[in-house]
Order: structure tokens, then sequence, then C-alpha cells
């Protein structure tokens, strides 16, 4: 094959042309299976790269995108000294990006496509309905981290717990030390992303104890305050307790909303455990100090942060892989429950 340029290479081993610089440029990040794969493919053709080719690692700018949707998030801040680690191993940096909740996750990705000129894009957080055709636009590799999405996504790749399933097993561990009037502070009210399925475990987990699910015991998070914030959680605790309604538990879905129903409920003179048991999600580092110490549901940060790190070096290395990664969340059992 004559005058083969850097483009014919990368069409024949499937992957894109920066692959194909990192493979000749020996750089360290690549995989490997995908570096000799090249170069075997450039040696069959006696390919030898140009000036511009070899210097175009140098000048790209190996930036890996964070557009993220509820920066507020504890749980997501916990990330982004994992993922500057991981990716700093590979030989990247990250652009931070907050989304806000209406934004739509394609036109800004793409807007920071041209800004940054990014080699791949990790979503965080809210919802996306269709990935497959919604993202299918973007020219880059990416791959969605907590992002709540359709059963049936296929070629989108994504790293995440089972919110539904993981949310289903704290009420039930609730319902079985005998607490039967279980108030939840959840998502707003249109929160059909993580707020949506965590509260569709705590509706099925109640269900399932032959618990009829009172409407009067969900409080939303309030839309003109932070959501996942404690300022949430303390402002929708108050109005639960105001509200004259009988309960003996609260389930926060988030562990900083925790922190503010502590707050409330200590303000209206009432004690944890002993007036209320709380429980809480995520598991993040303040729970264990606080008084009592909280009873959560840990998400494994750490498992998620470098999956999400290694299936997008795969994906831009045109690595075939699983494209759909589901970890099992930690239950911490702490002080802040009795038994009925």
């Amino acid at each position: 094959m004559a005058n083969l340029t850097i483009k014919d290479i990368a069409k024949i081993c499937g992957v894109g042309t920066s692959t194909v610089s990192r493979a000749i440029n020996d750089d360290p990040g690549i995989n490997p299976a995908t570096k000799e794969r090249i170069l075997r493919v450039v040696e069959e053709f006696h390919y030898v790269p140009n000036n511009a080719a070899r210097n175009l690692k140098l000048t790209e700018n190996n930036a890996i995108g964070v557009l993220v949707k509820g920066l507020n998030n504890q749980f997501f801040l916990s990330m982004f000294r994992i993922f500057e680690e991981e990716l700093g191993k590979q030989g990247y940096t990250f652009v931070l990006k907050e989304m806000a909740s209406d934004q739509d996750e394609a036109t800004v990705a793409e807007e920071l496509v041209k800004e940054k000129r990014l080699k791949g894009i990790i979503f965080m957080g809210g919802k996306i309905e269709n990935p497959d055709v919604t993202l299918k636009r973007l020219d880059i590799p990416y791959v969605l981290c907590t992002v709540a999405v359709n059963a049936n996504v296929r070629e989108s790749a994504s790293v995440s717990i089972d919110d539904e399933k993981e949310s289903y097993r704290i009420v039930d561990y609730l319902c079985k030390l005998g607490h039967k009037r279980i108030a939840i502070i959840t998502g707003r009210k249109n929160d059909y992303a993580v707020g949506g399925l965590r509260l569709d475990g705590y509706k099925r987990a109640l269900a399932d104890h032959g618990i009829a699910y009172d409407a009067n015991l969900v409080g939303y998070m309030k839309d003109d305050i932070p959501d996942f914030t404690a300022k949430n959680g303390y402002t929708v605790m108050k109005e639960l307790l105001e509200s004259g309604e009988d309960f003996t538990a609260v389930y926060a879905i988030s562990d900083l909303t925790a922190f503010g129903a502590y707050k409330a409920i200590s303000e209206a003179g009432k004690k944890i455990p002993d007036d209320y048991s709380v429980v809480g999600f995520d598991g993040i580092d303040l729970t264990e100090y606080m008084t009592p110490s909280l009873t959560t549901m840990a998400q494994p940060k750490e498992d998620l942060a470098k999956a999400t790190v290694q299936l997008l070096m795969q994906e831009i290395d045109g690595v075939e892989t699983e494209k759909k990664v589901v970890y099992d969340a930690a239950f911490i059992e702490r002080d802040s429950v009795r038994k009925i």
C-alpha cells in the first residue's frame, strides 16, 4: 500500500488516529494489546511516520472532561481525587464542568470538546434517558459514572451501583427491626434519576413487608435549595416533624441530608435513635463521626472511580470490553437505629 497515512493505520486497526500516535510514541498509558496490534500493522506495511505524526502526541491536549450534575453532592466530591490520580497514571489531566439539572448533556459535552480538545468524557450524576441515541453524535469516547440509564442501554459504557436494589436493602433492614412508619427524605419531585430509583426501592421494600405506602411520609428536597445538602435535609426534616405525622424512622437518601435531619431532630428536643431512627446513603467519611454514628449504605467510590477510568481508557484504545459494570454497595450498621 503506497503512501500509507496515519489515518490508514487507524482504519486498519479499528482505532482512532490519536491511539496510533500514542502507540508509535510509546505512550505507557495505551493498552499493551492495542499497542502490539498497531505496531504489527505499522511493521507489516512499512509505515514511516512523518514529523507531524511523530509530534501529534505532543500537540494534543491529553485532557478528560468530567461533567457533573450535582456538584454539591459530597459523594461526588470524594471521587474527584481518585479520578485525578488514576487519570494522571495514564498521562491525562481532567477538566471539571458542572451542569444544571435541566441542561442537555450532549450539548454541554460538544461545547467542552471544542473548547478543550478533550480525549474523552466522564458523565456523573443525573439521568440520561437514551444515551445510545442522545450521545451518539459525540465523536470521542465517554463513560457514564453513577448515571441513571434505561435497562436496555447497550452501546454506552457505564459504571454504577443498583440504586433501587440497594435502597430496598436499607428499608428492608428497618422493616425487619419492626419499623412500620418510615419517613423518607428523597430527591426533588421531578427527580427520576437517583432520587427516583431510591424512592422506588423504598416503596418496594414497604410493599414486600405488607406496609402501605403513605405519601405523607415522603419529604421531597426543595427546588430553591441545592439538593443533596445538609440544608435541604434540615428543611425537609423540620417539615416532617411539624406535620404531625407519626413515624419511628427516617431514611435520608444521602448522608449529607441525614446530617441536616440530625440537627432538625435535635432542635425539636428529640433523640436519635430513642425517638427516631435515622439511616443514610453513600457512606461518606463524615458519617462515622456523627453523634450517634450514622447507619448507611456505602457506595464503593474507589471501585467506581477506578473502573470508570479503566473503561474509558479501553474505549479510547478501541478495546472491546464489558459495557456495563455494576457494583454492590456495603451496608454499614452503626448507632443511629434501634429495634422496635
